[in-house]
């Protein structure tokens, strides 16, 4: 479906969302100016019918008035690249920033711009690679004019309704949210909306894992342990001697389980492709938004203990609970391979 408002908005970063956020909005009939470090992501960008930029000054001159210049950058690119893109933009231009930054830098960043009549929104975009054709979900922040005026390319990049059912108890008759996306509030709104997102998402994440990974280990009475002291014993090992095929458990769960979700659906294809996930690291990043959502937690006093298990444990994946463990090990009298019994 072509939109029947359709715009000019300019890009800048063409990584994985960025490109398919290009490509989704042109589909739909909107004329995108792009522009890019990566002169292939331009070049194929520009193949497919976008307007490519050779710098920002060419990007700029690119755009009709008022501007439209949606950023999706790393967190730490955003400024400098913002601080170089205010002294082109002229008063009544917007600046969208779909990427994860801190939604305290949003707050700042509109008042950096306000003074030059520069417009300012913060567009937490979650659908990662799948977005082209599922949709984004757009949490929005900023003022209530350059959000409304935005309105046709938000549009274009949520999912819409779909075929997913109107939730049974929703009386509210009005309002975007249906559609797959929402104006938060003001500057920073949308940000923090989508931090806490993502906070939710590592919980999620962690109990999914941390469930298959009981049920792979449910043949633990099959196998010999050690006896000694330091190993406590398996005492009913009768109780375990399930030899349980994860990865059919996590396709049996991607139908009518209240635990469906498209986070079962990448644990499922991971696990079809590689039933031992011999082909990762096990290493687990974290960009931010988690840190963030339990700052908050704390700042508002609020219980979240389940987000930052979720949040250490990450941690712990990447090596740096490392010397903790060293030390508990010293407490325990474990020297060498020598074991002596403590406290």
């Amino acid at each position: 479906m072509t939109t029947d408002t359709p715009m000019q908005l300019g890009m800048i970063g063409l990584g994985r969302m960025g490109a398919n956020l290009v490509r989704r909005l042109m589909r739909d009939g909107h004329r995108c100016v792009v522009y890019d470090l990566d002169r292939e992501a331009l070049q194929e960008l520009e193949k497919e019918g976008a307007t490519a930029a050779t710098s920002l000054h060419d990007f700029v001159d690119k755009l009709e008035k008022p501007r439209n210049v949606w950023l999706m950058l790393p967190a730490g690119v955003v400024q400098p690249t913002l601080d170089q893109l205010a002294a082109l933009l002229d008063p009544a231009d917007t600046v969208v920033d779909g990427g994860n930054s801190y939604y305290r830098d949003d707050i700042a960043r509109a008042k950096q711009l306000a003074p030059r009549g520069i417009h300012y929104v913060d567009c937490g975009t979650s659908g990662g690679v799948w977005g082209l054709e599922r949709g984004y979900c757009l949490m929005i922040g900023g003022e209530d004019d350059a959000v409304e005026r935005l309105n046709p390319v938000f549009r274009t990049i949520a999912p819409g309704a779909g075929s997913v059912e109107p939730t049974p108890g929703r009386t509210r008759a009005d309002g975007t949210a249906p559609e797959g996306y929402l104006h938060c509030g003001p500057s920073g709104a949308g940000h923090f909306v989508k931090m806490v997102h993502n906070g939710v998402e590592y919980g999620m994440m962690a109990a999914v894992a941390e469930g298959l990974s009981i049920i792979k280990h449910a043949d633990a009475g099959l196998h010999r342990r050690a006896v000694d002291a330091e190993t406590a014993p398996l005492r009913e090992p009768e109780a375990y001697q399930y030899e349980i095929d994860v990865a059919e458990v996590a396709e049996v769960w991607r139908r009518g389980s209240v635990v469906s979700s498209w986070l079962v659906d990448l644990v499922a294809d991971a696990l079809a492709r590689s039933p031992e996930l011999d082909t990762f690291t096990g290493r687990v990043s974290d960009s931010g938004e988690g840190r963030w959502t339990v700052l908050a937690a704390v700042d508002e006093s609020v219980p979240a203990p389940v987000i930052i298990s979720a949040l250490t444990q990450r941690y712990e994946s990447r090596g740096l609970g490392e010397f903790t463990d060293k030390l508990l090990s010293a407490m325990r009298g474990e020297f060498g391979g020598h074991a002596e019994k403590a406290g």
